[in-house]
Order: structure tokens, then C-alpha cells, then sequence
């Protein structure tokens, strides 16, 4: 690639003059040397490259100045977005569940609401999925607290036998999947 420096000299030996005292000011800036230098580096290859928008007889050391600044500010930016995990310690531990078997699941639970008679279901809705005391949905459902307690219970054991659930360990992922998950997080090749 053919910088349009190249056909400039004299601005490019201006340019290249700066360096010392940008270095100095990234430094100031970043802290360390290595991104100090990489800060001037990316500085110098924004400025070579876009050169044509510099105006001739303005300050040219201000330029640079407003160029390694909106730099910096970008790197940090990006910086804050990012966690650092040099180990990749961090990395590991982050495991998502395949969104296929969640689907499924809903769908599942879906039809077994749906099998339920229409006064346990809105009972169980109720108090389930609102902010709702067993008080004020008994009061929505034109019934006793006791009868609205006893059409929860009797949802929630319908549900139960309609999904086949045996134990705690039902909800969420399969056994396999939590085997393959486990071992993922332990091996040594991730």
C-alpha cells in the first residue's frame, strides 16, 4: 500500500518530529509504554491515512493531539466493555444451555397448562406468574382463600404427573447435557 506520504516528504518529517513529545503525552495518558506506543502507532497510521483532511497552515501539532485523543478515548471505551481474563479462568465458567431443549420444554408446559380445567389454570396463573397474595387472587376469582389454595395444589400436582416430573433434578437442562457442561468446564483443552 502506497502511503500518500511517500509523494510528501517534508510533511511526513514534520509529522515524524511530533513523536517524541506524542509519546510523552500517551504515556501521561495510558500509564504503561506498550500501550503508550501502540497508542502514537495508531495516532501515526490514522494520521498518514488521512491526510487529505488535514488543512495546510493549521496547527499541525494539534491535529495529532485531537487524533491520539479520540484514540484513547476509544480504546477506553472499548476497554470498559470488555472483561479482562487473561487465563481464561473467567471464560470458562461461562456456559449457556442449549436454547433448543428450553423450547421444547415451554411447548410442553404450554400443553400441559393447557390440559388443565380453566379454574385451577387461572388460579395457578394468578398467583404464580403476579405479584398477587393468595388474599387478592381469591378475591379476582370470586372464591375462598382455602378453595383457591386447594386449585393451586391441585394444578400444581396435575402439572407434575402431566410432565412427568420425578425430582428437582427435572428442571433444566438433561442429565447428559449438565454431564457434557461439567466436563467442558473441567477440561484442559478450553
Amino acid at each position: 500500500m502506497i502511503f500518500p506520504m511517500e509523494s510528501k516528504p517534508a510533511i511526513r518529517d514534520e509529522l515524524l518530529a511530533h513523536a517524541p513529545w506524542l509519546r510523552r503525552f500517551a504515556l501521561s495518558l495510558c500509564g504503561t509504554i506498550d500501550r503508550a506506543e501502540d497508542l502514537v502507532q495508531d495516532t501515526f497510521l490514522l494520521a498518514f491515512t488521512h491526510l487529505d483532511s488535514f488543512q495546510p497552515g493549521t496547527n499541525l501539532a494539534a491535529w495529532l493531539v485531537t487524533i491520539l485523543r479520540n484514540r484513547f478515548r476509544d480504546q477506553y471505551r472499548k476497554r470498559q466493555r470488555e472483561a479482562e481474563d487473561a487465563d481464561g479462568h473467567y471464560s470458562r465458567t461461562l456456559n449457556s444451555q442449549p436454547e433448543q431443549s428450553a423450547r421444547i420444554e415451554f411447548a410442553e408446559f404450554r400443553a400441559a397448562l393447557a390440559q388443565l380445567p380453566p379454574q385451577q389454570r387461572q388460579a395457578l396463573i394468578l398467583v404464580g406468574t403476579t405479584d398477587l397474595s393468595y388474599d387478592d387472587a381469591a378475591a379476582r376469582c370470586g372464591c375462598a382463600i382455602g378453595t383457591l389454595k386447594s386449585r393451586v395444589h391441585r394444578a400444581r400436582a396435575r402439572l407434575i404427573d402431566l410432565l412427568a416430573i420425578d425430582s428437582t433434578d427435572d428442571f433444566g437442562p438433561d442429565r447428559t447435557t449438565r454431564a457434557v457442561m461439567a466436563n467442558g468446564r473441567n477440561s484442559a483443552w478450553q
